[in-house]
Formats: C-alpha cells, sequence, structure tokens
C-alpha cells in the first residue's frame, strides 16, 4: 500500500479529492499549507505531485513517463479549476 492510500484510510478528511478523471484521483493534503499550490495524482499503487504554478512534475511514484505526460495534460487542462480549489481550501482554513 503506498502512503497516499494509507494516510487516506487513516484521515480521509485531509485528503479533499478535488477531480477524478479516468482512473486517476486529483487531492491534496490538508496539512500542506505552506508549500506552493500542488495536486497529488493516485491511480491503483501509483502516485504522483505536480506543482500548479507553473505545472510541473514534483515527484513520481512508479508511473511511466508516457503516463506520466498524460496526467501532466490533465493538469494543466484543469490548472485553474486546481488553483482555485487550492486556494479556497487554503483561505479558510485560517
Amino acid at each position: 500500500m503506498n502512503f497516499g492510500k494509507w494516510y487516506k484510510s487513516k484521515f480521509p478528511k485531509e485528503m479533499p479529492t478535488v477531480l477524478r478523471q479516468g482512473p486517476y484521483r486529483f487531492y491534496f493534503y490538508s496539512h500542506e499549507p505552506n508549500e506552493p499550490p500542488h495536486i497529488h495524482i493516485d491511480r491503483n499503487e501509483l502516485s504522483a505531485k505536480f506543482w500548479l504554478n507553473p505545472v510541473e512534475l514534483a515527484k513520481n511514484l512508479g508511473f511511466s513517463a508516457k503516463e506520466l505526460k498524460k496526467i501532466q495534460d490533465i493538469v494543466e487542462n484543469h490548472q485553474t479549476r486546481l488553483s482555485e480549489a487550492w486556494n479556497e481550501y487554503f483561505t479558510n482554513q485560517g
């Protein structure tokens, strides 16, 4: 079990899902407000993290280069929505 799945099973409200597309779940950890805006993506046991401004891969745990490109395209296509969700969530946490 990857860390994201384990954490989700222990703290489901601390990992708000922002988008689901195909087999991918896009979310962020509620305890990361001090990092630049970013999104985590999981599929099965695979996980990645992308910065949102600019869209750039921050971490990859198992995705192929081809699949990362597909995920990056999704993040770029939804960049505004993902950034707005990040800002709204962390603005309301204070």
